[in-house]
């Protein structure tokens, strides 16, 4: 089978032969229909993740068909469609895991970093982290949803029942959750890159209220802001736009090093917090919401080998919703 394999941080896949890896006790074996690029695949890639196992073949949003199970792998049929996400595995033994935040797992492994991902044409994965589909979505359509949709649902949910929201760099998490966000009765104000008037014109279109780039202020003081882009000094750029009492929620995995700033833009009960990862229970939240509310993902496709196109269109910008990889 083809893959697409890092070897080294900072140097492009590899296109390689490989072979169709076996299923082993608890997993499935999965032809891959669909990949989404994620920026954490950037992270990887450009070595800020410090720890993958190479080499690897990233990607950590699958969809794939069930065509093999390994021993006592019952919970998928064969034929079935599935999502992998980035939790590819957890301990189930730590004190996180026994308190329903395996997320937070002392020895956890994720797809596309500790174990290999979706960016081939089959692959493995443990069915106690696989999730249902609905079948409303095409494979394409559904992959996005599986760590854009997830991180962006978790760190949406942690914003508890503000009204007004702003959201730092408009991507593929962004999209999917301003359209979440517009079902609930919220308003989202979109702030993008300066000068990035596409991303402010698709924000408005997913249903954003306002958009506009992150060096302007909105017409109104925030209940809470999320920042997706992995910049540091969104930071107090963000604090300056939330109200008294208001959370700025920091999404990514990655972020460039914070700049110092005022504690007055802290002060008067504003807080910072980050969003770790995913928990099978988001994904069963998620995708029950999807199914009620038909979430649209804006897609767009490229063939398995130009893995490495889609990472630096993503990279620059240029990408309008999500990229997907297409074996």
């Amino acid at each position: 089978m083809q893959a697409m394999v890092l070897r080294a941080p900072r140097q492009p896949l590899e296109a390689t032969e490989i072979p169709v890896p076996v299923a082993g006790p608890g997993q499935v074996l999965l032809k891959v229909r669909a990949c989404a690029v994620c920026r954490t695949d950037l992270h990887v890639v450009d070595g800020e993740l410090s720890e993958p196992n190479l080499p690897l073949i990233p990607g950590h949003e699958i969809v794939g068909v069930v065509v093999a199970r390994g021993p006592g792998a019952e919970r998928f049929q064969l034929g079935e469609r599935v999502g992998v996400p980035w939790l590819g595995v957890t301990c189930g033994q730590c004190d996180f895991c026994r308190s329903g935040r395996e997320n937070l797992c002392d020895q956890p492994k994720f797809t596309g970093y500790s174990l290999d991902g979706g960016y081939t044409e089959y692959t493995v994965a443990d069915e106690r982290f696989c999730f249902s589909l609905p079948e409303a979505y095409s494979d394409a359509e559904a992959a996005p949803l599986l760590c854009a949709g997830l991180i962006g649902y978790r760190s949406f949910a942690r914003t508890g029942d503000a009204k007004r929201i702003g959201i730092f760099g408009f991507g593929a998490a962004a999209h999917i959750i301003t359209q979440v966000a517009r079902f609930q009765g919220r308003e989202i104000y979109a702030f993008t890159r300066p000068g990035d008037r596409g991303g402010q014109q698709f924000a408005l279109e997913m249903g954003a209220v306002w958009a506009g780039d992150s060096h302007t202020s909105p017409p109104q003081n925030l209940d809470a802001a999320i920042i997706f882009a992995p910049a540091g000094e969104l930071v107090p750029a963000a604090l300056k736009v939330v109200r008294k009492g208001g959370l700025v929620v920091c999404g990514g995995i990655h972020m460039s090093d914070l700049p110092s700033f005022p504690y007055q833009l802290l002060w008067e009960e504003r807080a910072v917090c980050s969003i770790a990862n995913l928990t099978r229970r988001d994904g069963e939240e998620l995708f029950a919401l999807a199914r009620k509310m038909q979430v649209r993902t804006m897609v767009q496709t490229f063939p398995l080998k130009a893995a490495n196109e889609a990472l630096e269109r993503l990279r620059a910008g240029k990408i309008k919703g999500a990229a997907v990889l297409i074996p």
